[in-house]
């Protein structure tokens, strides 16, 4: 038996240990006294091992999410346990693992989403040169966000982070056929026609186009969308809110687009040039 092992064997022997405590008389000297004589020493059941972060000691509880989201999962876990459990003294709860790397994303999320948004405005005014066009192109943003949550709202799917991902995605895609729509237009007002006569034929010569880009984007990620297997829970949510989006943009586009552009665009038909008078021999 080692040394230390020694002390070990029985509570008595533990009792026993000398350890150092000031002198009564106050001269600042130590003196050794048992150990039994300032603490209670007890045998008692408790883990067999102890956890430590930061320098501070914790239990750690583990659970797993099937069938449903992990924050609304959590989020009613932490509701029930703040309930229904009474913590002592000096204790506190704090929930991490996936859930905690969930939170910290959304926070970043919460500063990407509307530095992108700003970025595509921006680069619309670069484009346009108006404010109005600028509002006229980013208005298909929403138009895409209601096909991405109805494709999330159909199928159950909870808001992850993929899935806002898959928001930002949307939104530049869907900018691009705002701005195929729009140049065109302009183009044609610029070149003398009529505001009705130039949005029809925008329509119909561009109709191709902004179909065209929908679908390259949304059947890619079909299968992605329709995918069940393992990991598909993370990139399900991106692929079902494009997918939704890009099915239901073109529509909007095509139809709501062009109305808002007849009732807010300040573009005007530019007045024809005098030919010049051609010479005669």
């Amino acid at each position: 038996m080692g040394v230390g092992a020694r002390y070990r064997a029985d509570p008595d022997a533990i009792r026993r240990i000398s350890i150092a405590a000031p002198d009564p008389s106050g001269n600042g000297a130590t003196v050794q006294v048992p150990l039994g004589e300032v603490a209670s020493v007890q045998l008692i059941s408790g883990p067999s091992f102890i956890y430590r972060e930061h320098q501070e000691r914790y239990v750690p509880i583990k659970f797993s999410v099937r069938g449903r989201d992990l924050g609304s999962a959590v989020l009613e876990a932490e509701r029930k346990v703040g309930q229904q459990v009474r913590l002592p003294g000096g204790y506190r709860t704090e929930w991490v693992g996936e859930f905690g790397n969930l939170e910290d994303a959304l926070h970043r999320l919460a500063l990407v989403v509307p530095l992108s948004i700003v970025l595509i405005c921006i680069l619309l005014f670069i484009n346009f040169g108006s404010m109005v066009d600028v509002l006229l192109a980013a208005s298909v943003i929403p138009m895409a966000l209601i096909g991405g949550i109805f494709a999330l709202i159909l199928t159950g799917t909870p808001f992850s982070v993929s899935a806002a991902i898959g928001f930002v995605a949307l939104f530049g895609i869907a900018t691009m056929d705002g701005i195929i729509v729009l140049s065109y237009y302009n183009l044609h007002i610029e070149q003398g026609l009529d505001r009705v006569e130039a949005l029809l034929h925008t329509c119909k010569v561009q109709m191709r186009p902004v179909l065209m880009t929908c679908v390259v984007a949304c059947v890619g990620l079909v299968p992605a969308a329709l995918s069940t297997g393992i990991g598909s829970q993370v990139q399900r949510p991106l692929a079902l809110v494009v997918v939704g989006g890009m099915l239901l943009t073109p529509i909007l586009v095509l139809l709501v687009l062009p109305v808002l552009i007849l009732l807010f665009s300040q573009r005007k038909p530019m007045p024809e040039r005098p030919r010049a008078q051609e010479a005669t021999v």
